[in-house]
């Protein structure tokens, strides 16, 4: 079964279920509305959800790029320098023990309401993920081809640039991948903190208004735009693999 029939049959599977437990537990429409009232939410809201799924997208796909290249420069600052790995490699870990909430009100307190604090919420969910992945792949080279690059004396930036970097693709790719599902927590985390446009905040606004087929409807077009991110970048990295490769 290729790719997009596994998703459409899991997707169709997971209405069906959707569907049975409204049937078998009577739960209202408040609580739990039927996908076909989401299905026609989405519709008849189409333009509202696709304002806001604008900004969204716009704020993941900032993040993810800006996050993606902080992260693919540290783990080669991290991967060249002993003394980086000794200082900076702790920092990176104890960051991951904050909590995202809990740096969600700071940033929109330090950079507004603006689309800048929940770009950095993506930025930061993004970074640890890519760093750490590429890193690791940097600190796995093939030991064999160092040792004959040292023999014929290369120097250590050409040794990082022609043989490091490229054996080290896969693992970044890697990390992109988890990247692009991740990227939009930061920014849903951050609209709702503090925002006024975006699909968590539209999220918010039919809560607290009791339009419940309306949040279920951003939710899913947050997830569906999700599973294109993932898998445009999943084909971007595959088609970047096979030219370094070729």
């Amino acid at each position: 079964m290729t790719g997009w029939r596994a998703g459409l049959a899991a997707a169709l599977l997971g209405i069906a279920l959707w569907q049975a437990v409204i049937w078998a537990t009577g739960v209202a429409r408040f609580i739990l509305p039927p996908p076909a009232l989401v299905a026609e939410t989405i519709w008849k809201s189409r333009a509202l959800l696709a304002e806001h799924a604008a900004i969204t997208m716009a704020e993941v796909l900032i993040g993810l790029v800006l996050g993606a290249l902080l992260g693919f420069l540290s783990a080669i600052g991290l991967a060249a320098s002993p003394v980086a790995r000794a200082l900076v490699k702790p920092m990176l870990v104890f960051s991951q023990a904050i909590p995202v909430f809990a740096l969600a009100p700071i940033l929109t307190l330090w950079l507004g309401f603006g689309l800048w604090s929940k770009i950095t919420m993506a930025l930061i969910i993004i970074y640890f993920p890519v760093t750490s992945s590429f890193f690791d792949a940097l600190m796995r080279t093939n030991q064999d081809w160092l040792g004959m690059a040292r023999v014929m004396k290369a120097r250590p930036w050409r040794i990082m640039w022609y043989i490091r970097i490229p054996s080290a693709l896969p693992g970044f790719a890697s990390g992109l991948r988890l990247a692009a599902v991740y990227a939009p927590i930061g920014a849903i985390i951050g609209e709702w903190v503090g925002a006024s446009k975006g699909l968590g905040y539209l999220m918010l606004l039919a809560n607290g208004r009791a339009k419940t087929d309306l949040m279920f409807a951003a939710l899913i077009v947050l997830a569906v735009l999700t599973i294109l991110l993932h898998a445009g970048v999943n084909k971007l990295c595959e088609k970047t693999l096979d030219r370094s490769a070729g």
